[in-house]
């Protein structure tokens, strides 16, 4: 089971050539308790500090001098071309990103930074990186284990149940394991028989009808703001909070469904225990939503009296109440769309993360500019 101490304890390495980047990217995680962090200036000395370091994250800037980011990713590839590749590119250019992930980085961060989104993404790339070497760790002891088994297989026959039992208990769980280190994959439209020896033409054919299902639901998402064109305008310094709250409602609804995945995926969450989930998250994510919303409350009602504005005290009581509307209802998504698409025939974790984003992001932007344009005259 992999712990808050875990993660924090976790090793990383930031790549960038600007110092005043460096600095800031070590400020804001040293900030969030992160407490083994190194960095470089020259990407040139990427390779060879992971070789010897194995970090558990790389923060790599893709635009720098001599050697560039997609440079550095070959290299670190060429260490183990079969191992899990832990990068997470830093770059503002919109069409960097897609080239990095197809060559092997997991994730990105957009500039200019936003602490939210910077905190967010090391800590599920953090997450995910330990859970990967946990399950590749189980799967060596179980393959291990299966393979006593089965060289002994003669003389289980001629034992008792128990024997038998057991034996079929292992190959379960080896089999469970597997589903988890798929799991990964599968929630951004990897499919599971997908393999590195996979033909080009066959993987585009399971990847790309979900970057359309996903193009399909940003837009539905990102179509919410045309609604509320007149408030906007009106209100510009709620622009401000869009992105706090997408990214407190969105992590809301991640960790959800991740503990629903996992129940499912373990067979821990029959018809009697769903209702149950359901309502504890309900539950949780209202709870998370009143304490964090008062906290954006309050920088809302401090950046709005910078501003001079009449409206302080409304403009706070409406980020609060969105606040916490959205993560109650990004904590319900969490649990209810997993269980929704297993009920209907498909598989919870391929489009999973998919729909949730697209209900997070639609629910935040509705709450806060519809309680703006009802509230604030």
């Amino acid at each position: 089971m992999i712990s808050s101490a875990d993660i924090l304890d976790s090793n990383i390495l930031i790549v960038d050539d600007q110092h005043i980047d460096v600095t800031l990217l070590e400020r804001m995680l040293s900030g969030a308790g992160y407490t083994n962090i190194t960095s470089t200036t020259d990407p040139c000395a990427t390779a060879e500090l992971h070789r010897k370091n194995h970090y558990d994250l790389i923060l790599l800037d893709m635009q720098m001098p001599m050697m560039d980011g997609f440079q550095v990713m070959e290299a670190l590839k060429k260490i183990d071309p079969d191992s899990y590749l832990p990068v997470l590119v830093i770059t503002a250019q919109p069409n960097h990103k897609l080239r990095a992930l197809k060559i092997g980085a997991k994730d990105f961060i957009s500039k200019p930074y936003s602490l939210a989104e910077v905190l967010a993404r090391v800590h599920n790339m953090l997450e995910v990186r330990l859970l990967h070497e946990e399950a590749k760790n189980q799967n060596l002891l179980l393959e291990q284990k299966v393979q006593e088994v089965e060289a002994s297989r003669d003389l289980i026959r001629r034992q008792s149940d128990e024997v038998k039992q057991l034996y079929h208990q292992l190959v379960a769980e080896q089999k469970q394991s597997f589903e988890l280190a798929a799991q990964a994959g599968v929630m951004v439209g990897v499919e599971k028989e997908e393999r590195i020896a996979t033909h080009w033409f066959r993987s585009f054919r399971l990847r790309h009808p979900w970057l359309q299902f996903n193009l399909l639901t940003s837009l539905v998402g990102g179509g919410m703001v045309l609604l509320f064109q007149e408030t906007i305008s009106r209100l510009l310094i709620l622009t401000v909070f869009v992105p706090i709250l997408i990214s407190q409602a969105s992590n809301t609804g991640s960790q959800v469904l991740a503990i629903t995945l996992r129940g499912l995926n373990l067979g821990e969450l029959n018809a009697s225990k769903q209702k149950a989930l359901v309502l504890k998250e309900d539950f949780l994510g209202l709870l998370n939503g009143i304490l964090v919303g008062l906290v954006a409350a309050i920088a809302m009602y401090a950046a709005a009296t910078f501003q001079h504005s009449s409206i302080a005290l409304m403009l706070s009581v409406v980020v609060f109440l969105a606040m916490a509307s959205s993560c109650l209802i990004s904590g319900m998504c969490g649990a209810i769309v997993p269980l929704a698409l297993k009920k209907f025939g498909a598989d919870p974790a391929t489009a999973s993360s998919i729909v949730l984003t697209t209900a997070t992001d639609a629910a935040s932007m509705v709450m806060l500019l519809g309680l703006a344009a009802i509230l604030v005259r």
